[in-house]
């Protein structure tokens, strides 16, 4: 297999979008999200919400600044654990920990979307054809408790944080596979979305709890959302080689988080 960077892969990741990239092929001959998260690395839930931990619980060292909303302890775990392997840190950029991409996360889930405000939920709930897109009866919340609590119930010996990283990659392997049933859902349903939210956690505005420091940004050399760009108008082909912007960020460099979006940014 052609020795490929992480820079490179996720660089193709961010700029394809995280809308096409779920089950899409991968840069250089890794063909499936757990094959990229392992070449990657070698190179440089059946209760309500209200049901979870009294006290929520604090996040673990991705993510210091933020309480979790919607993950208990357990969830939390596991979730803190998987985004690390799914695009861990290396010697040049943060990984999807470290930019605070379970706080994304749990404040999605915790949110509307979480809660299937949009989504269509009179049924028929059956299987439908790979084009149909999502048929379950769950809610993303409900899809993640579910899952997660069928997951950590049958991993109580050796829970998927205490893995080593060769372990976690192959269970996580065998999540994208398919073939296994989390209390209802799929193991390849729950892979996707647990994908598509580390992507969009660690690729999104700040704005919305992920992405701490405009990691991923700076990264693929994407500059945000910069008000104006009059004086490059009828430039082409030329890099924007500028610090990059958040859509909350004022002249000073402090990101004013709507009161509306229940995240918090640095």
């Amino acid at each position: 297999m052609t020795k490929i960077s992480r820079r490179n892969i996720i660089k193709v990741t961010g700029a394809a979008g995280a809308s096409m990239l779920p089950f899409a092929k991968t840069a250089e001959g890794a063909s499936t999200p757990a094959e990229m998260h392992q070449h990657r690395h070698s190179l440089p839930v059946a209760e309500t919400v209200a049901e979870t931990a009294a006290t929520p619980p604090s996040a673990g060292t991705g993510d210091a600044h933020a309480t979790y909303l919607y993950f208990n302890n357990e969830e939390a775990a596991f979730i803190e654990a998987a985004v690390a392997r799914l695009i861990p840190k290396d010697e040049q950029w943060d990984g999807a920990l470290e930019a605070g991409v379970p706080n994304y996360m749990d404040k999605q889930l915790a949110g509307a979307w979480g809660a299937g405000e949009r989504l269509y939920r009179s049924g028929p709930w059956q299987s439908g054809a790979p084009g149909q897109g999502y048929q379950l009866p769950f809610t993303p919340a409900e899809l993640f408790r579910t899952a997660l609590t069928s997951i950590n119930k049958s991993l109580a010996q050796t829970p998927f944080a205490k893995m080593s990283a060769d372990q976690q990659d192959n269970f996580l392997s065998s999540l994208e596979k398919g073939g296994t049933d989390l209390g209802g859902v799929p193991s390849e349903i729950f892979f996707e979305h647990l994908w598509q939210c580390t992507l969009e956690g660690f690729f999104s505005d700040p704005v919305y709890g992920g992405n701490r420091n405009m990691v991923s940004w700076r990264m693929i050399g994407f500059p945000g959302a910069y008000a104006s760009y009059y004086d490059l108008v009828d430039q082409h082909g030329i890099k924007v080689d500028r610090e990059p912007m958040s859509l909350a960020q004022d002249v000073h460099g402090h990101v004013h988080v709507d009161p509306n979006i229940p995240a918090r940014s640095p």
